[in-house]
Parts: structure tokens; C-alpha cells; sequence
């Protein structure tokens, strides 16, 4: 069974509509079928491609899941990276992993998704005037 089959997407895409609605912040959840050797790297250029540093508030955050190699990167633009801090990124990461260990990758990534959400919330609270910037399903690299 592959990576890809084990995810409930109608879940995530839930997860992300709902900490979106809480706040003027984007987030994306991509998943890549490559086994790249530069995670970072190829994380930040799906950043780029999805349109992300394009957001008003800068805020949007990617979830970039590399089950080939076992790894993933979670990514935040300035303005949420300068609210949430380094250690706030590690916290998100060691709670993910926990799940993705137990092999709750749906899971995993709900509760990162939701936790990401809560800093969004607390930090750019969504306006009357906020619209959705970027899609809301799940980005997928075969």
C-alpha cells in the first residue's frame, strides 16, 4: 500500500479549511513521491512554486512529506517564522513524527496541521475582509 492510499484526504483538506477560517494564514500540505537529497532545498522550491512568499501577510506555511526517504520539512514565511520562532517549528515537527512513527500518517498530519493553525490564529487573526489565497487540497508529486 503506498504513502499516497494510506492519507484521508477529505481529513486534511478539512484540517486546513478549519485553521484557515481562524485566520488570514495560508497552509499547503505537499507530498512528494521523489526521494530528494536536499529536503530543504526542494522544500523551499515548492514554497515558491505554490505561490506562497505571494501571500499578503507573508504567513503561509508548507508541510512538505518525503515518505521515500522517511522525512519531512515544515516551512514558514517571515512574517509567521519571525512570530513563531524556531523552537515553535520543532515542537510541530517532534508531534508529527511521534504519529508518523506509529504509522498515523493522516493523523500526523491533522495535528500539524491544527497546531499551525492555532499560532496562525493567535498571531494573524482572520479579517471580515480575508479571502483563501491558495488552495485549500492536498499538493501531490508522484
Amino acid at each position: 500500500m503506498s504513502f499516497f492510499s494510506q492519507l484521508d484526504n477529505d481529513r486534511i483538506v478539512a484540517a486546513i479549511a478549519d485553521a484557515e477560517r481562524r485566520s488570514s494564514g495560508e497552509i499547503r500540505v505537499h507530498v512528494t513521491g521523489r526521494k530528494p537529497e536536499d529536503l530543504e532545498q526542494r522544500a523551499r522550491r515548492r514554497f515558491e512554486l505554490l505561490g506562497m512568499t505571494n501571500t499578503a501577510d507573508r504567513n503561509g506555511v508548507l508541510l512538505y512529506i518525503a515518505p521515500a526517504v522517511r522525512r519531512f520539512q515544515i516551512l514558514g514565511d517571515s512574517g509567521i517564522h519571525e512570530k513563531a520562532g524556531p523552537d515553535f517549528w520543532k515542537e510541530v515537527a517532534a508531534e508529527m513524527e511521534e504519529r508518523f512513527r506509529r504509522g498515523e500518517f493522516t493523523e500526523g498530519i491533522v495535528q500539524g496541521v491544527a497546531k499551525v493553525g492555532e499560532i496562525l490564529a493567535r498571531h494573524f487573526p482572520r479579517a471580515k475582509a480575508d479571502r483563501d489565497e491558495l488552495p485549500d487540497e492536498i499538493d501531490e508529486e508522484h
